[in-house]
């Protein structure tokens, strides 16, 4: 892994910039020709990987290219820090073969009934139930289909109970109280990839037949090894060590994303790239409810709306009252008749 920051370095003067890479002429990032500044020391980026030969983490690195951050000005570190978060969609692109491969296996298990779980800790769970969180509004997703369990529980969603996360035991309970099954997914998630809770989480769904995945950010971990399908972005040290809810929340977050995203598209609860399924609870969805049914059908605003009303605010029942010139009732039973998708359902020889 070749980090596309490798060529900063700190010295006495602070750090210039060569041709302008980070704007910094005053307060100056110099780029010798080592790229890290560090002969005596004997640290070489494109040899050592940033220095794991004795074990220690990425994710746990302390990389030199940071170490006098705190004497620079709060413009310098916020590019510093932009130039580091630039290099986190390069690794989630690596890791696509693998994600993809996850995504298909979810939603075919989903396709037949199953539900998708997130498990972590700290900073890794809080993304998990963000995302979970994300789908009944997003996709019209029953609350249970997405579930994200946190290390520690509730409470560990606005304060660190760190404790938690080493609770090996716990995170196998907290899967076999939610009675996960072969239908089942399971994404495990911790930066380190070696968060005991989340091991204990994804031993048990194992055990219980379940899909497995892992999400991680260092390579060949524990938790890689015990997934079904390991899925690891490498992102490297972080601009503050360890502090993991930097890079590779990023890294994290885009991979959730995706994992949701197309595991929904793939159920048929879009439309093209129309948000079908969102729940109009708020005057701003429902007018995006509204332009999707007239982008759809052709028919104006208040068509649109009107329709909406009727259909107590379903897209694809508005959509196919407007086309198929029926009430809500016939609607609801063309779409069950072409398992709820609307693609099918509006090109279908006639009403149910």
């Amino acid at each position: 892994m070749t980090d596309p920051l490798t060529g900063l370095s700190t010295q006495r003067s602070g750090l210039d910039a060569e041709q302008g890479g980070l704007g910094t002429e005053q307060s100056g990032l110099g780029t010798e020709q080592s790229g890290l500044g560090t002969e005596q020391s004997g640290l070489d980026v494109e040899q050592s990987e940033l220095g794991t030969e004795h074990g220690e983490l990425y994710t746990e690195q302390s990389d030199p290219r940071y170490r006098e951050i705190d004497r620079l000005p709060t413009e310098e570190i916020a590019r510093l820090m932009n130039a580091a978060d630039a290099t986190v969609p390069g690794a989630v692109a690596r890791a696509i073969p693998a994600v993809s491969a996850a995504i298909d296996a979810i939603a075919g298990r989903m396709g037949r009934g199953g539900r998708l779980f997130y498990v972590g800790a700290g900073t890794s769970g809080r993304l998990g139930v963000l995302d979970a969180s994300e789908c009944p509004p997003t996709f019209g997703t029953d609350p249970e289909l997405v579930q994200g369990v946190i290390a520690g529980g509730e409470a560990a969603l606005t304060r660190s109970i760190e404790g938690a996360e080493d609770d090996h035991d716990g995170g196998a309970a907290a899967v076999a109280g939610r009675g996960l099954g072969p239908l089942d997914s399971l994404v495990g998630i911790s930066a380190s990839g070696r968060a005991p809770f989340v091991l204990g989480a994804l031993g048990e769904a194992a055990r219980r037949g379940a899909l497995t995945v892992s999400l991680s950010c260092n390579p060949g971990s524990p938790l890689s090894e015990r997934a079904e399908h390991p899925i690891e972005v490498v992102v490297g040290p972080e601009v503050v060590a360890g502090s993991t809810r930097l890079k590779a929340g990023t890294a994290q977050k885009l991979v959730l994303n995706m994992i949701s995203t197309i595991a929904m598209i793939r159920l048929g609860r879009t439309y093209g790239n129309a948000m079908i399924e969102v729940s109009a609870v708020n005057e701003k969805l429902a007018r995006r409810a509204t332009r999707i049914v007239g982008d759809i059908t052709g028919a104006g605003s208040a068509a649109a709306r009107a329709a909406l009303e009727t259909a107590d605010w379903n897209v694809k029942v508005a959509v196919l009252m407007i086309e198929r010139d029926l009430g809500p009732d016939g609607a609801r039973a063309l779409l069950k008749a072409n398992g709820d998708r609307l693609e099918a359902a509006r090109h279908t020889g006639g009403a149910a």
